[in-house]
């Protein structure tokens, strides 16, 4: 694996090569070298709703997977079949992702604020066979669960349903031992979905070697790990590629204690309690959060153990920055990366000067570059479209599926982003806007066509326009423009009501915080909606 760099920046760059190993399994790099080094060495710190704490050895983990992949195996579940994780930050997601690589299988982690629309749609996609959830959020599942054919078997980790299958007893039956699949690095792992401006929610395909490419990011922003005494937490949760691969992933691979707790509704006071109870050295916070933990009242100064804190979806801007100096002792370092290929700039407070409104630096292993709109680089300094060169093992695969989109994402050996900004003369990398119309909430990702079909449905809107508002707290908040179907009303009930078919359909993250009836939309004469016109109104 990956360790800390050493020296300069310039001098860590200038060495770096990517590992090239024939076989390499997520099962053994995240939990298997340990359970057999150090069995009893605790890999989670569980945080309950009740406040109680459960720890998990990296042996009691990889034994649990074990039984796992044999119950999956004995149902049916194949080698690259596709399994649904439906759950949040607790052991059980950890112990599914294990034992989907253990077997080969692709994991489908699922963000659990998904409505029943978005998990149909990415179920169905996907063609996952199997699901893995809670009692939480079983209601869902079973509600679209005959619209979907290829799902066979859904487990569930705490409940006891007909037709359901009870996860924990039936792992009691099972042996604990497993010969782990012989993998490559380009071997299927997980599909994690992106939202994009056309058309439905593209499923980004990672092989096994997306772990190896996360970690010179993540040895960047967390100025070198492991170090004696490292404890992590993050409230993204486990479905993103921010909490999967920023914090789960190379805090497992590298022996680094993770506190598993996911609020319901992020609470600061709680958040400064989990950095005290657990020590918490390490982690990675969205912005949101950040501003949220900024008006509340913080800890006595030396009363917390943090060293490192990441921050990546949007631009912090100079007062967070000033705020992390004085409250919490250290500089925040941002980063920023795609579902695609993700970690590819970062900066380090150790390693170089942090310059305010920057992403950081291209992270070792990675090449960037600005390109106009015909594909050719652009000069320093000059605004243009971040691009990523091939080659780094955080690039995904593929889109699930997708060859045509896969194909789009390119322009000869650049991986176009999307994403407008530009590259100074010493390499530091500033987001200026999305080329495109992804609306970035509270560092989501939110396609305005998923909003605007979920809209639609509802039998009072003939039409819906969506785009991203400036907000001082998330960043951007969705903003609909909504055309009334004849004999509707628009009303103040109306928007609530809008405002709750687009939770409970779609996510309680995506819905829009502001609804404008309008008479028309700007569309463009093949009957697009001109996004970038209702942005200007």
């Amino acid at each position: 694996m990956i360790g800390p760099f050493q020296g300069s920046y310039e001098e860590a760059y200038a060495r770096f090569q990517w590992p090239a190993p024939a076989r390499l399994n997520l099962a053994d790099a995240l939990c298997g070298e340990w359970a057999a080094r150090e069995p009893e060495r605790i890999a989670l710190h569980c945080l309950g709703g009740d406040g109680l704490v459960e720890d998990w050895s990296y042996s009691r983990l990889d034994r649990r997977a074990a039984q796992l992949a044999n119950t999956l195996i004995a149902h049916g579940l194949k080698r690259e079949d596709r399994c649904a994780i439906l759950l949040p930050q607790c052991a059980e997601a950890v112990i599914a992702h294990l034992a989907l690589y253990k077997m080969a299988a692709i994991a489908l982690p699922l963000f659990t604020l998904f409505g029943e629309d978005a998990l149909r749609y990415r179920l169905e996609n996907s063609g996952a066979r199997m699901a893995i959830t809670d009692a939480a959020n079983l209601p869902k599942l079973l509600a679209i669960r005959d619209q979907l054919p290829d799902l066979e078997r859904v487990y569930c980790i705490d409940g006891d349903e007909i037709g359901v299958t009870a996860f924990h007893a039936s792992l009691d039956r099972a042996s604990d031992q497993f010969e782990v699949v012989a993998t490559t690095p380009d071997d299927p792992a997980f599909i994690c979905y992106t939202s994009g401006t056309t058309g439905p929610a593209k499923g980004a395909l990672h092989g096994h070697k997306v772990l190896m490419g996360h970690m010179p990011g993540v040895q960047m922003w967390l100025e070198g790990i492991p170090r004696r005494g490292d404890v992590t937490w993050t409230p993204a949760d486990w479905a993103w590629m921010g909490g999967l691969c920023n914090v789960l992933m190379p805090s497992m691979a590298t022996g680094i204690p993770v506190v598993a707790h996911r609020m319901g509704k992020f609470d600061p006071d709680h958040a400064y309690w989990i950095w005290q109870r657990f020590n918490v050295t390490v982690g990675f916070i969205p912005p949101t959060a950040l501003k949220i933990m900024r008006s509340a009242k913080a800890p006595a100064p030396g009363s917390l153990s943090l060293r490192a804190i990441g921050c990546g979806g949007e631009a912090l801007g100079p007062k967070l920055l000033e705020w992390g100096r004085e409250t919490l002792g250290l500089t925040i370092n941002e980063f920023y990366g795609q579902t695609e290929c993700n970690l590819v700039t970062a900066n380090n407070q150790a390693m170089m000067p942090v310059k305010p409104g920057s992403m950081g630096r291209a992270t070792p292993g990675h090449r960037l570059a600005v390109l106009d709109s015909e594909g050719q680089i652009l000069p320093a300094g000059t605004a243009g479209e971040i691009a990523v060169a091939r080659g780094p093992a955080s690039m995904f695969l593929g889109y699930w599926q997708r060859p045509d989109a896969t194909a789009a994402k390119f322009s000869g050996e650049w991986m176009r982003t999307g994403d407008e900004g530009m590259i100074d003369e010493e390499g530091y990398v500033f987001f200026s806007a999305r080329a495109d119309d992804v609306i970035t909430s509270a560092g989501y990702r939110i396609g305005p066509s998923e909003v605007e079909d979920c809209l639609t449905a509802h039998p009072s809107v003939l039409m819906a326009g969506v785009v991203g508002v400036p907000d001082d707290l998330r960043g951007e908040a969705v903003k609909a423009f909504v055309v009334l179907a004849p004999g509707a009303e628009g009303s103040e009930a109306l928007v609530e009501a809008l405002q709750a078919h687009v939770k409970a359909r779609l996510s309680s993250h995506s819905y829009p915080r502001q609804v404008e009836f309008v008479r028309s939309l700007p569309l463009t004469a093949t009957g697009k909606i001109m996004r970038r016109e209702l942005r200007d109104a």
